[in-house]
């Protein structure tokens, strides 16, 4: 947190996290907050705003060495058996057919937070950090019921590569990315509206309430990341994620014997996940890494040392750590620095040390994957090889070093071992609609749909002028 802040100027940071970061740490999963409309009122401004030059004089201290307050073998255990037992069964849904259940009994008005198109990004960022879904509905003004857009931190990491200066544009977009970094620097606000080219559209789909389950994971196992869900009427009445269905077949998976039995296979067994990956070295600048996600659509990338062993993950809701101009030096400094900063934050937060807990391994079983997606709130995971042994019976690894070290010192081998695939929650979904006798889509359309949709033109252009980096106006 930016101590030289004045209380007029809130950090977009200060709101309090309502999940763990996708792939990053264990942790529990916040109540909701109740929903609430954004308000028009205008952001005071300070008198004087840094310039991100200046602040790259300021680098941050690293995060201090604290004594986990876990053991290495509590560590292990948490690598090796994560809470897989301690299911959250609801009795509604005792008993029942799954396919007989409805899309509106999963979804709650409280997940639904929305934000006009002429609102501040600042504006939306705010609400964002405070969202139970990891995304803001975008409506045309507040009367109207229906969302026309999204915004979530993919988006908002594609527009702070724009208001740094990292993104280059292609010759029709040079106006529009000039008018958003001089807006930045001159603190003038950028509505939602003017970085609509920015944000990787994906589609929006609408589903009704009296709808069942049967119709919402064909759909979300063909690569859809959220469902809008609709009252008889038409408005918008909840959000259905990809994270909230997998929770809800492992929690219930037990009234379920079509996809309960699925649990005990190993993934190599199952013929799941997918082997081309995307990673970044260690010691790759951490806008490397982001430049890397927003070109490829990608919501999280494996951070891996020189023999190509899993040593951390960065996800695009890590971008919540960027968005005051304190932080700007981070960008400049190695993903595995980051990696630490974000871990030592966390475990000041939450009052213990955060491990990593973002692998797998090809002999991982299904049950051992989704325990720990839902345990981390995690959208990937990925599937590392130790050789000689299953991934799940790697050594604990260290607590994360205080300073930033190479990735040719880093012990990624006795970590998790090589990085060879990765799984996500659409193939979760994908199988358990086949194996109950669904048609879903081929997710890699949709993955290729998001590549293109990305903004190809955004590439590291660390010559290129730099605008402020804090958004908060």
């Amino acid at each position: 947190m930016d101590a030289t802040t004045t209380a007029s100027r809130r950090d977009l940071g200060d709101a309090k996290d309502k999940e763990a970061a996708p792939g990053s740490s264990m942790s529990s999963h916040a109540a909701s907050a109740p929903q609430r409309t954004p308000s028009t009122s205008s952001i005071s401004k300070m008198a004087h705003r840094q310039s991100f030059a200046e602040n790259l004089r300021n680098v941050p201290p690293s995060p201090r060495h604290r004594h986990p307050s876990l053991t290495q073998a509590a560590v292990q255990e948490l690598l090796n058996h994560p809470p897989s037992g301690n299911r959250h069964v609801n009795p509604k849904f005792t008993g029942r057919e799954w396919r007989d259940i409805s899309i509106g009994e999963m979804v709650s008005p409280d997940d639904v937070w929305w934000v006009e198109m002429d609102s501040s990004v600042e504006e939306a960022t705010k609400i964002l950090l405070k969202s139970n879904t990891n995304v803001v509905l975008v409506r045309e003004d507040m009367t109207a019921p229906n969302a026309v857009s999204t915004f979530d931190y993919s988006d908002l990491n594609a527009y702070l590569l724009v208001v740094v200066g990292l993104s280059r544009p292609d010759g029709d977009q040079v106006q529009l990315y000039n008018g958003i970094m001089a807006k930045a620097q001159h603190g003038t606000p950028i509505s939602v509206r003017e970085i609509q080219p920015l944000c990787r559209q994906e589609p929006l789909i609408n589903v009704t309430s009296t709808g069942n389950l049967s119709q919402a994971i064909e759909i979300l196992g063909s690569g859809i990341h959220r469902l809008m869900v609709t009252s008889p009427s038409g408005g918008v009445i909840g959000v259905l994620s990809q994270l909230r269905l997998v929770d809800f077949f492992w929690n219930e998976g037990i009234n379920f014997p079509a996809v309960d039995r699925l649990y005990p296979a190993p993934l190599r067994d199952l013929g799941i996940g997918t082997q081309h990956i995307i990673s970044v070295n260690s010691d790759a600048p951490l806008s490397d890494a982001l430049t890397l996600m927003n070109d490829e659509g990608l919501t999280s990338i494996a951070v891996v040392d020189n023999g190509q062993n899993v040593v951390g993950n960065i996800s695009s809701k890590d971008v919540r750590h960027l968005t005051t101009a304190s932080r700007a030096p981070l960008l400049n400094g190695t993903c595995m620095h980051f990696i630490s900063v974000i871990l030592n934050e966390r475990g000041v937060e939450q009052g213990q040390d955060a491990f990593p807990v973002f692998y797998v391994g090809p002999y991982s079983t299904l049950a051992h994957t989704v325990a720990k997606l839902v345990a981390t709130r995690s959208h990937r995971m990925w599937i590392s090889y130790v050789t000689g042994a299953p991934a799940t019976t790697a050594a604990p690894p260290s607590p994360v070093p205080s300073m930033a070290v190479s990735a040719s010192a880093l012990a990624g081998a006795r970590l998790s071992g090589k990085l060879s695939g990765v799984i996500s929650l659409t193939d979760i979904l994908n199988i358990f609609a086949k194996f109950t006798g669904l048609h879903p889509t081929d997710p890699g359309e949709q993955r290729a749909r998001r590549r293109r949709s990305s903004s190809s033109s955004v590439r590291p252009s660390l010559d290129s002028s730099r605008a402020s980096f804090d958004i908060r106006r």
